[in-house]
C-alpha cells in the first residue's frame, strides 16, 4: 500500500523560501498527507580527516555538521507543523544528491518526491541542475519538479500519453499517467485534461491522403484510450507535431498548473544519442512537472 508521504529534497543553501516547501505543504494539507523533508551533506575533507574550518573541531567533525544541518531543517519544518502537518527530517551524510535521493526513494513508497527547480522570468527558461536531469532519469517514485509559480484556484492538471506507444514507452505507463493525473487532480480540487501529440516519421513530408491516414489511426488510438480512462470531452486534446513542442503549447493553451508525463530510462549509447522527451521539454515548459517511470523501473546500481 502507497504510503501517503511526500518526501520533500531540501535546499541546504537556499534558506526558509523555497517554493518547493511551499507547494508541498499545500499538497500535504489538500491529501492529508505528510511530509519528510530530506537533506544531504558530504565533505571530503572530512571524510579524510583533513578538518581545517575553524567553527568545526576535528573529533565528530562529521556529525557536529549534520547535526548543525539537522537544527536548520527543523527549523524549515516548524511553520509546516504549525499548519497542522505532519513533518519528519532527515538529514544523511551522502554524495551526490541525485544517488541519496534515489537511494532513499527506492526504499519507501512515498507518493512523490519533491524538489525546487527555477524558472528564468525574462527568458522563459528553467534553470535545470545536474541533479534534476539525474533525478528525472533514476528516480523510482513520481517525481514533482517545483517552479517559483503560484497555481490557479482549480488547477489544471494536463496529462501526457501515447496510445500508440511511438516514443519507446510501454503502454502500462498511460495507465500510470492517467491514474496519477486523476488522483492528482482530485487532491488540488483541480481539472483533468489529457493530450496526445503525433508527428509524421522523422518529420518527413507526406502526402495528404498518408498523412490522413496517419491522423485516423492517432484519432482511433485517443479514442480507444478515453473508451477506459474517461475524461471530459473538451478536455481532450490531439496535437500534430513534435511531442516536445505540442507538449508546451498544449501547457499554454490550456494554462497547465502540471503536467504528468512518463521517461523510461536509457543507459550506455541509447541514452547518449536519443535523449527523451522529458529532457526536451522540461527547460520550456513555465508549470510544475511530474515525471512517472513504468511500474517495473529499477534504479541504477550505485556507480552504473
Amino acid at each position: 500500500m502507497r504510503d501517503n508521504t511526500i518526501l520533500v529534497v531540501v535546499d541546504l543553501a537556499a534558506g526558509p523560501e523555497q517554493s518547493v516547501l511551499e507547494r508541498a505543504g499545500w499538497l500535504a494539507t489538500q491529501g492529508g498527507a505528510r511530509l519528510e523533508l530530506f537533506a544531504c551533506d558530504y565533505d571530503a575533507a572530512i571524510e579524510s580527516g583533513r578538518v581545517d574550518r575553524a567553527w568545526v573541531p576535528e573529533p565528530g567533525a562529521r556529525e557536529q555538521l549534520l547535526s548543525r544541518h539537522r537544527r536548520d531543517v527543523e527549523e524549515l519544518a516548524k511553520p509546516l507543523r504549525a499548519r497542522g502537518i505532519t513533518v519528519s527530517v532527515d538529514v544523511v551524510w551522502d554524495h551526490p544528491l541525485d544517488a541519496a535521493v534515489v537511494k532513499k526513494a527506492a526504499a519507501h513508497d512515498y507518493w512523490l518526491v519533491a524538489k525546487g527547480t527555477h524558472h528564468h522570468n525574462v527568458l522563459q527558461r528553467t534553470l535545470l541542475t545536474q541533479t534534476d536531469w539525474h533525478l528525472i532519469r533514476d528516480c523510482p517514485t513520481p517525481l514533482l519538479l517545483v517552479k517559483d509559480r503560484k497555481l490557479s484556484a482549480e488547477p489544471n492538471v494536463l496529462a501526457a500519453v501515447d496510445p500508440l506507444n511511438e516514443h519507446d514507452k510501454p503502454a502500462a505507463l498511460d495507465d500510470r499517467i492517467f491514474n496519477f493525473g486523476a488522483d492528482l487532480a482530485r487532491v488540488v480540487r483541480g481539472h483533468l485534461h489529457v493530450v496526445h501529440a503525433f508527428a509524421t516519421p522523422m518529420g518527413v513530408e507526406l502526402p495528404p491522403e498518408v498523412r490522413d491516414v496517419l491522423a485516423a489511426e492517432h484519432r482511433q488510438a485517443m479514442a480507444e484510450f478515453l473508451d477506459t480512462h474517461p475524461v471530459i470531452a473538451e478536455r481532450a486534446y490531439l496535437y500534430e507535431g513534435l511531442a516536445h513542442e505540442s507538449l508546451q503549447a498544449a501547457a499554454r493553451e490550456h494554462a497547465a498548473d502540471f503536467v504528468v508525463m512518463g521517461a523510461v530510462a536509457r543507459r550506455g549509447l541509447k541514452r547518449l544519442f536519443i535523449g527523451s522527451t522529458a529532457e526536451r521539454v522540461l527547460d520550456r515548459l513555465p508549470c510544475d512537472l511530474v515525471i512517472i517511470k513504468p511500474l517495473d523501473f529499477e534504479p541504477p546500481v550505485a556507480g552504473s
